[in-house]
């Protein structure tokens, strides 16, 4: 045999076509299991390495991702949303697993996607991943659903291409939430976070939220609601302007964390003690909600699984295989933050 081993020797080997070979080094789900770890042997055996510029030529492919990330503006941009920072790590392991690489840019809404991205060969396709007004960056996604463009999206659904969105189910994570509170004794509900078709998945959550309430007789009306963009400065500034408002609250439902942990900020400076004036529950389970005081109650969304779905679907449409799954089913987190109100 040849010093330098090819796919056509593995072929050769495993008894298979070279084109399963190529499927089966990249894990292709058309090839089954047994097939795979056949030829992954047999490369092994032989120190086969793949040529990935000259695979990469063939295919005109760059085995690359881009990730753009945007987000709300804040006075500070050095920071970064720390549950994107969770689905960061995600999605770089989910790459690094395939063989991708990852390219990972900030974006504003002014900038053009797609010709700065596949048209121009630096990614095969690209993850869209922030928080920001559905409404102004719709018109983008359009642009590159007619431009033909590989993408997927955390988040909010693509009208009509459900298969270019991941998400957790929005709506059920609002009911538990609802449901928690109110099995622990609570009566009078604020929800803090938008609750619009600007802000589609906030506004599930709060449709999930007020869904659980009604079950119980409180009608959306008796609920105190203020829009606020996902920052503890926003979430300090909603539950001060609801508190002035002289409506009686016993619980808070957060539209993210960090909403949730500038509102226990500003209770704690006001005076009011958590959860024994106040309950406080947040959506997310970014790592910083089990070290708050007190420990925040929340809705995790499970980042390491969406990472995975993010990445495996974007290449599934690369390579035009059907999309399996897109949707992600949240959990209650219980913390202290919420606490029984029940004798």
């Amino acid at each position: 045999m040849k010093d330098k081993a090819t796919s056509f020797d593995i072929a050769y080997l495993a008894g298979v076509s070279q084109s399963t070979v190529s499927r089966a080094l990249r894990n292709s789900p058309q090839v089954n299991k047994e097939t795979r770890e056949r030829v992954h042997a047999i490369a092994k055996q032989l120190n086969y390495k793949v040529d990935k510029n000259a695979s990469n030529l063939r295919k005109q492919r760059s085995s690359t991702l881009a990730l753009l990330l945007f987000e709300d503006p804040t006075s500070d941009e050095s920071l970064i949303n720390p549950f994107f920072l969770s689905m960061l790590g995600s999605i770089t392991r989910a790459c690094a697993k395939r063989g991708q690489d990852l390219l990972v840019s900030f974006q504003q809404l002014s900038d053009d996607w797609h010709a700065d991205y596949e048209d121009s060969n630096k990614a095969d396709g690209i993850i869209l991943l922030g928080y920001g007004d559905y409404v102004d960056y719709e018109e983008k996604l359009e642009k590159l659903l007619a431009q033909q463009t590989h993408f997927v999206c955390w988040g909010a659904e693509v009208h009509d291409h459900p298969e270019s969105t991941i998400r957790s189910n929005n709506r059920e994570g609002g009911r538990l939430a609802g449901e928690h509170l109110l099995a622990n004794g609570y009566k009078n509900f604020a929800f803090v976070g938008n609750a619009s078709e600007h802000s589609p998945e906030f506004f599930e959550r709060y449709q999930g939220f007020t869904d659980a309430l009604h079950a119980a007789g409180i009608q959306p009306a008796d609920i105190a609601q203020c829009d606020a963009i996902s920052t503890e400065n926003a979430g300090d500034h909603a539950i001060r302007q609801i508190i002035r408002q002289g409506k009686p609250i016993d619980a808070v439902f957060c539209a993210s964390d960090i909403i949730a942990i500038g509102v226990m900020r500003a209770l704690h400076q006001l005076g009011y003690r958590i959860p024994a004036d106040i309950a406080v529950m947040g959506f997310d389970d970014i790592p910083v909600a089990s070290f708050a005081t007190p420990a925040l109650s929340t809705i995790q969304q499970d980042t390491s699984l969406a990472g995975e779905m993010l990445v495996d679907n974007l290449l599934r449409l690369i390579n035009n295989e059907a999309i399996v799954s897109t949707h992600i089913q949240p959990k209650l987190i219980i913390r202290q933050s919420c606490g029984s109100r029940r004798a």
